[in-house]
């Protein structure tokens, strides 16, 4: 998909907002929910997603909204470096089928890295287990200041 469309509100993240599908929370306020990637690239991959938004991408996002989706995201990120004290932490935002972007809701990936462990392929992989998704996404919501 390009830059450019309509949001679909069927999309995987809307639907974990409404309810209708699971996720392994992490934290939530009023303006963010942040989850594990069923897909990760590394253990601890988390995702940070705008409650209230439609926008597909960055770039379809108000300026105000994104302020407060960073403040959730730097929230979470802090969390996940204390729950696994990892040597560095990549921050990621994809735009577009090229660069890497697989659902259209606007997301941010947290994955911690540790040195000589390569990430993992983007979408690619297997799914994880959903009750170690849970178990990871408590030791990080533990950490939430």
């Amino acid at each position: 998909m390009s830059l450019d469309g309509t949001y679909d509100d069927g999309n995987i993240f809307a639907k974990i907002l409404r309810g209708e599908m699971p996720a392994a929370r992490v934290f939530e306020d009023e303006h963010v929910y942040a989850f594990m990637d069923v897909f990760p690239q590394g253990r601890g991959h988390t995702l940070v997603i705008p409650k209230h938004s439609t926008a597909r991408n960055f770039l379809d996002e108000e300026p105000e909204r994104v302020a407060v989706l960073f403040q959730g995201v730097q929230r979470v990120a802090k969390a996940v470096r204390a729950a696994f004290n990892p040597d560095g932490l990549t921050i990621m935002q994809f735009n577009g089928a090229p660069a890497g972007q697989t659902v259209y809701h606007l997301h941010v990936h947290i994955i911690p890295r540790w040195e000589g462990v390569p990430l993992g392929r983007h979408a690619g992989g297997a799914m994880a287990d959903m009750d170690e998704l849970k178990d990871l996404a408590e030791q990080i919501a533990a950490k939430i200041s």
